[in-house]
């Protein structure tokens, strides 16, 4: 079987899978959702590392500014490219790494601009017995996790290398997915997000990726194209 017939096997089985998973495993504000967010929120509703500086700074500004700084760095070379002969045989493919993460990340931030789904800090109501979830909140744009997008993005570098260099490809895969959870999992911990939010933003990122690769199968570099150090 073809390479490419193989990975569109494989990709539509997983994508199938992965989607009935979480729509039916993850539903949005459900069991496993409110079961891991209950550690982080107080008996009054409260969550209480709203505002904790690592959480709220270090998190969801300065390491994100670092990933945008690496997507601003592919772009540079994809620029230089044109000028500079030793990352021509690239610069098709840094070009794609970059613009592919600005699509996927704009489709995750119309989504949520569109999403009725309220953030968690918004949808609890302080009770004399403790505090209930009132998931007919009308404060939506929570849903999917536009944070955990800045990380789970760089999985683009798996398709624009898998063809040409297989370490490189599942380095952007493996610190994707890694940065995308952490950088998730910081904001269910302030309350800004469920689990199930930052699920669905990976799923719709690598649905993304898919298709575009698919599309533009031929076109990335086979592995006899050597990579500027």
């Amino acid at each position: 079987m073809h390479d490419k017939q193989r990975f569109m096997l494989y990709q539509g089985c997983f994508l199938i899978i992965s989607f009935c998973v979480l729509l039916v495993g993850f539903p949005i504000g459900g069991s496993l959702d409110l079961a891991l967010i209950h550690p982080w929120v107080s008996e009054s509703g409260k969550f209480l590392l709203r505002d904790n500086w690592y959480l709220a700074e270090l998190n969801h500004r300065y390491v994100k500014d670092l990933i945008i700084l690496v997507y601003v760095i592919f772009c540079m070379l994809w620029l230089a490219s044109f000028k500079l002969e030793k990352l021509k045989p690239l610069g098709w493919s840094y070009g794609y790494f970059f613009w592919l993460v600005i699509l996927s990340t704009s489709i995750i931030g119309l989504l949520k601009s569109q999403s009725a789904h309220a953030c968690p800090w918004n949808i609890t109501i302080p009770t004399p017995q403790g505090f209930l979830w009132d998931f007919s909140a009308t404060k939506g744009h929570c849903f999917p996790g536009g944070h955990a997008a800045t990380g789970f993005a760089l999985m683009t570098g798996y398709f624009v290398f898998r063809q040409s260099d297989k370490k490189r490809a599942y380095f952007y895969l493996v610190a994707g997915l890694i940065l995308g959870f952490a950088m998730g999992w910081a904001q269910m911990m302030r309350g800004a997000h469920f689990l199930s939010h930052n699920l669905w933003t990976a799923w719709v990122i690598w649905l993304v990726n898919v298709g575009f690769y698919l599309f533009n199968y031929k076109k990335f570099k086979p592995a006899s194209v050597q990579h500027p150090s």
